[in-house]
């Protein structure tokens, strides 16, 4: 039996489903590291050993529970995670526990967004130009010298969390305000790409990229954070490996030879700028949110999860093949409050059911969810992707979530 470590600060139902394809695997003998207790993880078919920590992100907490599930289950053989924060943390214990897996060095390299753009503009590689500002002169004299818009962010953010898209200087400041620059704690400046952004995931065994997929964003991720009230989508075209997506294959390969990926699946987000050219935003060594992972699984049939479990822990990825495009529609509410009505869903049913593989329905007299997906969620594929973006665009201009 392998035994395996899966860190998780949460089990939420991501992290959930992560715990029960790699505890679904033959040969595995699964722990997990969690801030929750044990209660969920009794769902599972099979024994999952479980240690609980005040804190995931701790190195020295870590080191104690994974020491303490290794007296009983044996030599550790993986140690891993999918939230991005716990990448460098992750790595550190690692190192002091013997295990193998991602560098340090590696791991800071994806989870620092200026020290990863820094490594790839001296690749050669498309990325925005950025800044890592101390004070607000600094930020300000950047701002200055690329022009506005700009995007301020934190260095190590992820999902575009306290991510903001300014116009002017009073923006900016206010921004600056609500996270303040130091030397302890500086802030990511990057000049705002314009153009259509799209995502480009990848499988890596031993340094060689397997396999890779792509989604088009409608509209940006920015404007949806900025912009509560959209219903937004996500489109997994089935042509990504056609001429037109040539120059991100190859740039997106270097970069992650750059960066430093071993083996796993990562998550890049890059643009097509106006002019065609391409420029890379930033890239995590984790599978995708925002659904991408079961788009994947749908537009190929088969398990993306489970094989970035066979990945992570045998250093195996099953090939597929791609027989779909895919798509998924967010749905968000319209107002303030609670959600009084939803209307629409009926319709969509009724034109658009044959083409629906997966759904999750807002609830009335539910509170709106802070996250980027919203209240609930609409998935179609088909065979041509022209299909899966009508039918998505007609299920966020039909679907609609009042809220008061």
């Amino acid at each position: 039996m392998t035994f395996v470590i899966f860190v998780a600060p949460l089990l939420s139902d991501n992290a959930f489903g992560m715990v029960e394809a790699a505890a679904g695997l033959p040969d595995v003998q699964l722990a997990v590291i969690t801030h929750d207790r044990a209660d969920r993880l009794r769902q599972l078919q099979g024994s999952v050993a479980h240690w609980r920590v005040d804190n995931v992100m701790d190195v020295d907490q870590l080191v104690w529970a994974a020491t303490g599930l290794a007296a009983q289950g044996g030599p550790i053989s993986r140690m891993f995670g999918a939230y991005e924060q716990l990448q460098v943390p992750i790595s550190h214990a690692r190192v002091r526990l013997g295990i193998q897996g991602m560098s340090v060095e590696a791991a800071n390299n994806f989870r620092d967004k200026a020290r990863m753009k820094t490594l790839l503009r001296e690749a050669g590689l498309p990325c925005a130009r950025h800044c890592l500002a101390t004070d607000r002169t600094a930020a300000a004299t950047f701002a200055k010298e690329s022009g506005f818009p700009i995007v301020v962010k934190p260095p190590a953010g992820a999902g575009a969390i306290a991510t903001f898209r300014v116009d002017d200087l009073n923006a900016l400041e206010q921004a600056l305000r609500l996270t303040p620059p130091s030397a302890d704690a500086p802030v990511l400046l990057e000049e705002f790409v314009q153009g259509e952004e799209h995502s480009f995931e990848t499988a890596t065994i031993d340094g060689v990229h397997v396999w890779h997929s792509l989604t088009h964003y409608y509209p940006t991720p920015l404007t949806v954070i900025k912009n509560p009230w959209i219903q937004w989508s996500v489109v997994l075209p089935r042509e990504v490996d056609d001429a037109p997506y040539d120059d991100i294959r190859v740039a997106a390969r270097k970069a992650l030879d750059v960066l430093g990926m071993r083996t796993g699946l990562s998550h890049m987000e890059w643009f097509r700028r106006t002019d065609g050219s391409v420029a890379i935003s930033e890239v995590a060594a984790r599978p995708p949110g925002a659904q991408i992972t079961q788009l994947m699984s749908y537009a190929h049939d088969f398990d993306v999860l489970r094989e970035w479990m066979r990945a992570m822990i045998f250093g195996e990825f099953r090939i597929p093949e791609r027989k779909y495009a895919a798509g998924a529609a967010f749905l968000r509410g319209q107002g303030e409050g609670r959600i009084v009505a939803v209307e629409g869903i009926d319709e969509i049913n009724r034109e658009l059911g044959s083409l629906i593989v997966a759904s999750r329905s807002p609830h009335v007299g539910a509170t709106p969810s802070s996250s980027y997906e919203g209240d609930g969620w609409v998935i179609v594929r088909h065979p041509e992707t022209k299909v899966v973006e009508q039918a998505i665009l007609k299920v966020v201009s039909t679907i609609r979530i009042e809220l008061g």
